[in-house]
């Protein structure tokens, strides 16, 4: 009897961790597992802290890991999750938990091109609401792509309703890093590099 409850408390712990680090739900699409929400976690996979940076001048000053909500405000981390900078992206403590990592260029042209390639594979990314001028995707995917907007390599925050960006994990260059990007004004799926300072969402995918 003891050993049941052993078993019992263990997965119940499992439960709760997974919940507040939000990697309670994912999504299969195709041959992949990805979290089908933003990633909202403060720490690195070793349990290290992940500094928050509210002071727009800090901000575009960092050459090392950090996070914010969009406009530094609590309600918009919990309905869009955090946004970080690509060096905490690439930090060598891990910012996807166990089991997850940072989706790579090619992982994000793999799912772009299984649900009908860049120009259609937006829509079916898109949530069903929250989108400005109506323009709400199918989420045919589970996807659940929302709108969280983010922080530009000054600081300054923009988008929020319109627009979502996710950091992957691959360089271009020195300065830059590859990203994903939906809008509310397409069903395209953006592929471009921006500067390592910029605040952006993070999903990640299952190993």
């Amino acid at each position: 009897m003891k050993k049941i409850n052993l078993i019992l408390t263990i997965v119940v712990l499992t439960v709760i961790l997974f919940s507040t680090s939000g990697y309670a739900q994912t999504v299969t699409i195709g041959s992949q597992v990805w979290t089908s929400k933003n990633l909202d976690v403060a720490t690195y996979r070793n349990g290290d802290v992940i500094p928050q940076v509210q002071d727009p001048n800090d901000w575009g000053k960092l050459t090392t890991g950090a996070w914010c909500y969009y406009d530094n405000g609590a309600s918009n981390g919990t309905k869009y999750g955090k946004l970080y900078n690509w060096y905490a992206v690439n930090d060598p403590r891990g910012l996807a938990p166990n089991g997850y990592h940072i989706p790579t260029d090619a992982e994000w042209t793999q799912l772009s091109d299984y649900l009908g390639g860049e120009s259609e594979a937006g829509t079916k990314m898109k949530s069903t609401s929250g989108w400005a001028e109506n323009g709400n995707g199918t989420n045919s995917s589970g996807f659940s792509g929302l709108p969280g907007g983010y922080r530009d390599d000054a600081g300054a925050f923009d988008n929020v309703g319109a627009n979502v960006n996710w950091w992957g994990s691959a360089e271009f260059g020195t300065s830059n890093a590859w990203l994903r990007s939906l809008y509310y004004s397409s069903g395209d799926v953006g592929r471009d590099d921006l500067n390592k300072p910029y605040g952006f969402s993070v999903r990640c995918l299952r190993d």
